[in-house]
């Protein structure tokens, strides 16, 4: 008898985080006897090394996002680790290549995902699986903003303003390694100096009152040409006014409303554009595969490095979302694979 798609592999049982409701932390629960999946003729089966943990499956798991799947559910998106298994279709991947996703099937927080095959990137043997799981979300909203909604051109100025998380630092890799000149904000010593530390030329504290002024002197005058904003309901309206003429402001973060003043788009014909990356995920599997390459040759010619802020246990995940509900990508590990 033939296996459904996704059918679970009788006999093989793994461990997995399950929510059963939406909800706080505490939702998150361990299971250790959910069923191995199977994968169907277009689908891996990987086995989870480490998985990232970001902003949006938080906001999933509280239900608070428009997002919302069929309970019980496991979350995540973003894995690496190895394949253990491959549909009868699949040729781009064999038993025991090193890889990492964009997104998943049956969810990331396990010991075992399922993802189909367009969905799965290699590995370079220079990352770390840790690393691996930090690539997806952070780097492929990065270059996706930068290069697919502001059109960026090297030797452009751009300002990453929220520059310290998981996203931030991708976009200054990105940008730096393709020869922008890049600006950075972060709001402490520690994330000014790692900032500067992954390609920024230049960082501004975004909790002193004169930052912004600070910016423009920087910019000499011409003002910003891309600025990629991470919290958006928060300094829309000082973008727009450090933008050059024909800026562009995109926005990758935002937490609620501003009040802006469309004249300041006005005058200098500036524009301002939302990037989602679950957009590039459903439809543009041809950008996602040119973006992976172009990341691949970044990553491992510009000694670009994901960063992972908080590394953990399998047992020590719930801590960690408590603690990382507003916070950039961090990353989960499934214990010493």
């Amino acid at each position: 008898m033939k296996r459904a798609p996704g059918m679970a592999s009788v006999g093989r049982l793994m461990r997995a985080i399950r929510v059963q409701e939406f909800g706080k932390p505490e939702v998150l629960k361990l299971f250790k006897d959910v069923p191995v999946p199977s994968p169907s003729k277009d689908q891996i089966l990987i086995r989870v090394h480490a998985c990232g943990i970001n902003p949006i499956e938080t906001y999933i798991r509280a239900g608070v996002h428009s997002l919302k799947p069929q309970l019980p559910y496991t979350p995540g998106t973003d894995a690496a680790g190895v394949v253990e298994d491959v549909g009868k279709n699949v040729d781009s991947f064999k038993k025991g290549d090193r890889v990492f996703t964009r997104a998943t099937i049956t969810g990331s927080y396990a010991e075992y995902t399922l993802a189909s095959e367009d969905t799965v990137y290699p590995l370079s043997e220079k990352l770390s699986f840790k690393q691996g799981a930090a690539i997806s979300i952070p780097y492929f909203t990065a270059y996706r903003a930068l290069f697919q909604k502001a059109h960026g051109k090297p030797g452009e100025l751009v300002l990453v303003h929220g520059a310290s998380g998981g996203t931030g630092i991708a976009c200054c890799q990105i940008a730096r390694a393709y020869g922008f000149r890049v600006f950075g904000t972060a709001g402490s010593p520690e994330g000014l100096n790692l900032v500067l530390q992954n390609g920024a030329h230049q960082v501004f504290n975004h909790r002193e009152h004169d930052y912004i002024e600070k910016i423009q002197e920087a910019a000499g005058g011409e003002g910003i040409n891309i600025i990629l904003e991470m919290f958006a309901n928060n300094n829309l309206s000082n973008d727009l006014k450090l933008l050059s003429v024909g800026g562009r402001v995109i926005v990758i973060g935002c937490r609620g409303p501003i009040e802006i003043n469309p004249r300041d788009t006005m005058f200098k014909e500036s524009s301002i554009t939302g990037v989602y990356f679950f957009n590039s995920s459903k439809c543009q599997t041809f950008v996602g595969r040119a973006c992976a390459r172009n990341l691949s040759c970044i990553l491992t010619a510009h000694n670009c490095r994901p960063t992972n802020t908080n590394i953990v246990t399998y047992y020590e995940e719930f801590q960690l979302l408590s603690a990382t509900l507003w916070a950039p990508s961090a990353n989960l590990v499934f214990g010493e694979h």
